[in-house]
């Protein structure tokens, strides 16, 4: 699967897959927690690899592609369960971060 996708039609794509295959979306509550669980599994990789932390042998399984996917699949739930158009609210966010902090980092001297 080598073709880009938008925002939008990856929303798309995952409520197609909670349809055929997920029966139906887990409660926000829910999805929270397992993004919490997604987002760990994610600091446990980086820990690991970049960080002064050694591996398990079960940590040798994981890998940081797909655990990052899990964490934008169960975003994009959370977006479309709550009636979130990511595209929309991405664009937006760049907006605001582009004119709020147009100058802050390149004035920063720790950069």
């Amino acid at each position: 699967m080598n073709s880009e996708i938008t925002l939008t039609q990856a929303q798309q794509k995952v409520d197609e897959w909670i349809k055929t295959y997920g029966v139906r979306y887990f409660n926000e509550l829910t999805n929270m927690a397992i993004l919490t669980e997604e987002v760990g599994e994610v600091a446990r990789i980086i820990a690991r690899t970049y960080g002064e932390q050694s591996s398990k042998e079960s940590d040798l399984k994981k890998q940081l592609p797909d655990e990052l996917a899990d964490v934008l699949f169960v975003l994009i739930c959370i977006a479309n369960q709550t009636g979130i158009d990511l595209q929309d609210a991405f664009e937006r966010n760049l907006e605001k971060k582009s004119s709020r902090d147009s100058t802050r980092h390149l004035d920063n001297p720790k950069l």
